[in-house]
Parts: C-alpha cells; sequence; structure tokens
C-alpha cells in the first residue's frame, strides 16, 4: 500500500509540475536533480545513511528476530543473503 501511495502521489507532483510549468522547466528541473545526485558529497552521504541504515536494522532484528512474524524472518534474511557478495575485502560497496 505504501508503494501504491507513493506512486501515485509522485505521478500527481509530475502531472501538476508537467502541465504547469512545461518541458523547459521540466529540462531544468532534470538536470539540477542529476547535477545534485552525481555530487561525490551527496553520493557519499546517502552511502553512509543506507550502510548505518542496513547495520541498525541488521541489530534491531538481531534483538527481536524471534518477536516478527515469519515472512519478515524470511524477507530478512533473504536480503541479508543478497548482500553478503556486495562488500570488498576493505568493508565498502561496490557503488
Amino acid at each position: 500500500m505504501r508503494y501504491r501511495l507513493t506512486f501515485i502521489a509522485g505521478a500527481a507532483v509530475g502531472y501538476v509540475l508537467g502541465a504547469r510549468a512545461g518541458r523547459e522547466r521540466y529540462e531544468a528541473l532534470r538536470k539540477g536533480a542529476q547535477r545534485i545526485a552525481g555530487n561525490p558529497a551527496v553520493r557519499n552521504t546517502v552511502e553512509a545513511a543506507a550502510v548505518n541504515g542496513r547495520t541498525l536494522v541488521s541489530r534491531t532484528f538481531d534483538k527481536v528476530g524471534d518477536r516478527v512474524p515469519e515472512s519478515v524472518a524470511e524477507r530478512v534474511r533473504s536480503l541479508r543473503e543478497q548482500r553478503a557478495g556486495d562488500e570488498d575485502e576493505w568493508g565498502t560497496s561496490n557503488t
């Protein structure tokens, strides 16, 4: 349900921006977003937040893992298995 609401909100914002601003404004917004996303400081901050979030979730799951529904526990285990190969010998990701 959360993803559906996010999609609907994004579609609504995109429609309003596209209808009111036109193609030129869209291109300007897109270039600005790409410039921000390409900034090394922003990329490092996002990567650090992702690593910290994964660590926090992992610690929390380790503490309360026996009290979560089995479907959640299965999903966490599968995500851990997927992430196992993403770390190199220095402890950094390949992004």
